[in-house]
């Protein structure tokens, strides 16, 4: 993982713990999955928005704001950030067709 992803993951996690009132981080986390859902369904359809536009500048900073409450997300389900890589890199090299016919039925 990038040591920026590292950085960030692990600031998130401290956020866990700072007072909702001080962070907008910890605000979320004491919001609950709802709300953290919320986010991140918002950040997705803003980045789709700046993608259609053809904005490259603005879908960078979506896409920022995506990945950053997708962090959050994860943080809050206590997965950390390299088992999505680990899975990433697991995928790497094998046909997107292929991996999709080999998940479970249930995906």
């Amino acid at each position: 993982m990038s040591d920026i992803l590292r950085q960030l993951a692990r600031i998130l996690e401290q956020r866990k713990h700072a007072d909702p009132n001080d962070s907008y981080v910890s605000g979320l986390y004491h919001k609950g999955l709802d709300s953290i859902l919320k986010k991140v369904g918002e950040e997705a359809t803003e980045t789709v928005i700046a993608a259609k536009g053809g904005d490259r500048r603005q879908l960078v900073h979506e896409t920022a704001d995506l990945w950053f409450h997708t962090l959050i997300l994860l943080s809050s389900q206590g997965i950390d950030p390299d088992e999505v890589l680990q899975e990433l890199a697991r995928r790497f090299g094998t046909s997107g067709l292929e991996e999709k016919a080999n998940r479970p039925h249930h995906e």
